[in-house]
């Protein structure tokens, strides 16, 4: 395929697993041309290797994405952000200082570097272009245990909302959208349900939600995001996706 031939480009920070992974094996845009970012890969999109938790590796997301929007000439381009750590799990005293801050980098900082870098590299450019970050219920609820992890979710929502209202002065703004799953079937869940009950002591309401079947599977969840494209919501929107309309 030519760069001419290419209407869409889509970056998606995860792409190896999980959710990021789903998105990528069913793009449902045709002439789009993906990249994932991502410490191994393992997608069919485009690898850029990148170890977000270094932050020298967002300028080379940085540099990438300049080069590639500026010499794009299609109509769209997409940002899903789903990169995310889940550990260290346990009480902020009480855990490894050096997993706590690779916590804090992926989870809060590298959302933040990404996305301006994305609003920055699109700023300007008659294009269509849509920035969408993967945040998470423990954004506004309390989970002992989680509290880089939900302060990172919950820094993203506020982040969405701020830039969010800036791009809505804009003539030709980016649609930023903060997002919320649901609790969805993937490694990471996994790794919640085996938890130890002191440094997490709600590990039983994930294994309650698994054994009645209430996780979505990431190809669902996707599919709902690939849908917010064409849906209805304004930038700085906080979207929670179990409350889509059908």
């Amino acid at each position: 395929m030519t760069a001419m031939a290419i209407d869409t480009l889509v970056w998606i920070s995860g792409a190896s697993s999980g959710i990021g992974a789903a998105l990528a094996a069913a793009v449902p845009l045709p002439g789009a041309h993906v990249v994932d970012i991502s410490r191994s890969g393992g997608s069919n999109a485009e690898h850029l290797p990148a170890d977000l938790a270094d932050p020298s590796s967002w300028a080379a997301v940085e540099a990438h994405v300049r080069a590639r929007v500026g010499a794009f000439e299609g109509r769209r381009a997409v940002f899903f952000h789903c990169a995310g750590v889940i550990d260290p799990i346990g009480p902020a005293g009480a855990v490894d200082p050096g997993a706590y801050r690779r916590n804090v980098l992926v989870n809060a900082a590298a959302p933040q570097a990404l996305g301006q870098a994305f609003l920055s590299a699109v700023a300007g450019l008659d294009l269509e272009s849509h920035l969408i970050l993967l945040s998470s219920g423990a954004a506004t609820t309390v989970y002992e245990g989680w509290s880089a992890y939900g302060a990172g979710k919950a820094a993203v929502e506020q982040w969405v909302r701020t830039v969010g209202a800036e791009q809505r002065r804009l003539a030709r703004g980016c649609r930023v959208l903060a997002v919320a799953p649901g609790v969805v079937d993937t490694a990471m869940q996994e790794r919640v349900r085996s938890a130890d009950p002191d440094a997490f002591p709600a590990v039983g309401k994930f294994h309650d939600q698994y054994a009645a079947d209430a996780l979505r599977s990431p190809e669902e969840v996707a599919r709902d995001l690939w849908s917010l494209l064409d849906r209805d919501f304004d930038s700085g929107a906080v979207v929670d996706l179990r409350r889509l309309a059908a």
